[in-house]
């Protein structure tokens, strides 16, 4: 059985909420899990891509779900977002150049949504006196070698930073930091699925050591929830998952398939990491997440004393939770 990490949850009925980016594989599903669980008094999926957003409302229509507001909008037009914001009670941000490759032929446009998008939020969210916003960032800005790892560190040090500058507003940022998503664009299991239905004779290995960390949507938008609950300003979330290796992985896909050896790409890891050592000594471990605490709190009575014992790495590598074919078989139609 799938971990469930909705442990607790906000409640959302007759709030505001807007999600940049709301039209990505998270922004969908997170969507279609509010529909199911709230009424909220207006649901805001902020993107820049007119296309998604006219198939996205017709899924969703207006009509039936009337509390559903499409805005078309960029995190890098802080005008832009000062008004999308009026009168929001929870942001989750969710907008970013996600692909490696492409952030590292294009780093100008990286930096732009990722970093500058990420001072723009918070900015608009402290105008508007915003309750909480929520970010997703990635274990790619975990000892980062690559600038969207790099972009995604900034971000997440920006968004921390702002409960020191908020002074008299009311407004709480945190972050959720997690790995890979099962079946979300841009994940190798669709890619992997497309080989194969193409008829490939062999699936293509980066490196036959590698493992990544991975989680499925549901779980990545009910973690999201949990911690938009818990949050009180200045946290990083981890959540604990399981780990695989990416030709068992290929194999539990395609076990007739051959497989042949790429090459790490440019900007790639081997292994992933979620938690550093020095991050560690500030962290608080619960039975299903990690959670890094802001420095300023190591100091308040009766926080230190819960701070992991000892210095930690969490790894994709040397995870204790490993995942078979059939629990990746679960994760992939759950």
């Amino acid at each position: 059985m799938l971990k469930n990490f909705l442990i607790s949850a906000p409640d959302l009925n007759n709030k505001t909420i807007l999600v940049t980016g709301g039209t990505g594989s998270f922004g969908t599903h997170f969507l279609k899990s509010i529909i199911e669980k709230y009424t909220p008094k207006k649901l805001i999926i902020f993107s820049r891509d007119e296309l998604k957003q006219y198939e996205m409302a017709q899924l969703f229509p207006e009509t039936k779900y009337p509390f559903i507001r499409y805005f078309i909008g960029d995190v890098r037009d802080y005008n832009r977002l000062e008004m999308a914001f009026r009168g929001v009670d929870y942001v989750i941000h969710a907008a970013a150049l996600k692909h490696v490759t492409i952030a590292e032929y294009n780093p100008y446009e990286c930096i732009h949504t990722n970093v500058i998008g990420a001072e723009n939020v918070v900015r608009a969210a402290l105008r508007n006196q915003v309750k909480k916003v929520l970010a997703l960032s990635t274990d790619k800005a975990v000892s980062p070698i690559n600038l969207y790892g790099a972009s995604k560190l900034a971000a997440e040090k920006i968004f921390i930073a702002a409960n020191n500058i908020r002074g008299l507003d009311p407004t709480l940022f945190s972050v959720v930091r997690y790995g890979n998503v099962v079946g979300s664009r841009g994940s190798v299991v669709p890619f992997f699925q497309k080989l194969i239905s193409e008829g490939a004779n062999s699936l293509p290995i980066t490196d036959p050591n590698m493992t990544r960390f991975w989680i499925t949507l549901s779980q990545g938008v009910d973690f999201v929830l949990s911690s938009l609950e818990m949050m009180t300003g200045g946290e990083i979330y981890i959540p604990k998952i399981p780990s695989m290796k990416m030709v068992d992985l290929a194999k539990c896909l395609a076990p007739n398939l051959d497989q042949h050896t790429i090459g790490i790409r440019l900007g790639e890891k081997l292994h992933e990491w979620m938690l550093t050592a020095d991050e560690s000594v500030q962290t608080i471990e619960e039975n299903d997440r990690y959670i890094v605490m802001p420095m300023l709190t190591k100091s308040q009575k009766g926080i230190a004393s819960k701070f992991l014992s000892k210095r930690f790495v969490y790894s994709s590598e040397t995870n204790a939770e490993q995942i078979n074919s059939e629990q990746l078989k679960e994760m992939m139609y759950a």
